[in-house]
């Protein structure tokens, strides 16, 4: 078995951080076997290394290896190019054609990028993982490969699967063993030892001498965040290396090169925003409601007084519930409850009579129609609780959160409403 420093050398890694080398120790390891490795690791930071150290020291590395940026193809011919497609399959398919797992059969294909791959197109890869079987676009025949697939990604898969994008079946085929390489920022250690390593490279492409680095631009390099790792930072080197003629580089030179310290602080995205607002506008809906519901009910309890009592005696006794409803000052509202002269009052029907004569049923029918709001709001309550409920698998805490209600009210109102 080879050791980590000659895969280093073979492979042209540069670094001796602990978490590098604990990565490349796994990917030996798992080398000799056939299980699926998944590599983990934010975007630049070299995961593409990997697969080549297992595929060159397994038993296939006489087979074909094949790379595949899952996250390049369009979602409509993704299919196409991993399983193949039978001729007239689909318009332009003008011949048959041999996909990626048909081509790489005995060898290794990597999968870079596998949290960006359709859920039907996940489908058609768990089978292949399972038992070797696939099915060309527009054919019925099953074919067999026997292929070893290596994946990567930077993307949070739990989350994705969370969300319904990734199949959690797909990801526990996939990662049967996970290789996670650490952001550049965490190995602060190796990124002078990288830098060095690309301007000694570009000093050789460009026919120019290397750079050299002063102390304190060393200690700004170290210190950066390096978003882009790996990536950002051969950029930056290339960057200087053409454009400084000055060959020895201080720290002020470096700092003109690199984004602004703002740009490169983390920011904390939530995955929840959305539902988040969408609490919010419910609240507020909830809130207009329940405003509406007061007012009407204000109104009414007006209207049965001035049935009773007289537009003068009900003007005098409720000016506050009159501003309320109508306006903050008699001028503002417009409203005269006052007969107009020349102007007859109109006579109350008998029906309206009986009504004035009856102050209790008259407030028995207020009530009964608040009543009825009012249980028409619990069955909207009782409605969207329980649609939570379904969609999140009775899980209290995330219909809660997609609810904008606190667990604990939640339970109580499971409990109120016998649900």
């Amino acid at each position: 078995m080879e050791t980590v420093q000659a895969i280093k050398q073979r492979f042209e890694i540069i670094g001796n951080d602990p978490k590098l080398n604990r990565a490349i120790e796994k990917a030996i390891q798992v080398a000799p076997t056939d299980i699926s490795v998944m590599v983990t690791g934010e975007s630049g930071v070299g995961k593409e290394s990997l697969p080549k150290i297992i595929h060159s020291l397994s038993h296939r590395k006489h087979g074909k290896y094949i790379a595949v940026n899952c996250g390049a193809i369009p979602e409509g011919t993704i299919d196409s190019e991993l399983f193949g497609h039978e001729k007239g399959a689909f318009t332009g398919a003008t011949g048959t054609r041999e996909g990626y797992f048909e081509v790489a059969d005995g060898g290794t294909i990597f999968l870079d990028e596998v949290g960006e791959l359709p859920l039907t197109t996940q489908v058609r890869l768990l089978r292949v993982l399972e038992n070797g079987e696939f099915i060309k676009v527009g054919s019925s025949q099953v074919q067999k490969t026997n292929v070893r697939i290596v994946a990567a990604t930077n993307v949070n898969l739990f989350n994705a699967i969370e969300k319904g994008k990734f199949r959690e079946d797909l990801y526990y085929r996939l990662s049967t063993v996970e290789i996670m390489l650490p952001p550049l920022r965490e190995r602060k250690e190796d990124i002078h030892l990288l830098f060095r390593k690309f301007v000694s490279d570009f000093a050789h492409k460009y026919k120019m001498p290397p750079l050299r680095l002063d102390d304190n631009a060393v200690a700004i390099l170290q210190k950066f965040r390096w978003n882009g790792n790996i990536r950002q930072l051969r950029n930056v080197a290339e960057q200087i290396s053409v454009l400084e003629t000055n060959r020895d580089i201080n720290s002020q030179t470096l700092l003109s090169y690199l984004p602004s310290e703002a740009s490169t602080l983390p920011s904390v995205v939530k995955d929840s925003k959305k539902d988040s607002d969408f609490s919010t506008e419910r609240e507020i809906l909830y809130k207009v409601l329940f405003d509406m519901k007061n007012d009407l009910h204000d109104l009414k309890k007006l209207t049965l007084e001035l049935m009773q009592n007289g537009s003068a005696t009900v003007k005098e006794n409720s000016k506050n519930l009159i501003q309320k409803i109508y306006g903050s000052t008699e001028k503002e509202s417009e409203i005269d409850f006052e007969e107009q002269p020349g102007t007859a009052m109109m006579p109350i029907p008998q029906h309206q009579e009986e009504f004035e004569n009856n102050d209790e049923d008259n407030y028995l029918f207020a009530e009964t129609v608040e009543e009825e709001e009012i249980l028409k709001l619990e069955q909207k309550e009782i409605e969207m609780i329980k649609k939570s409920l379904e969609k999140n698998k009775g899980k209290r805490k995330a219909a809660a959160d997609e609810l904008g209600i606190s667990e604990r009210t939640l339970y109580r109102k499971i409990k109120q409403f016998d649900l």
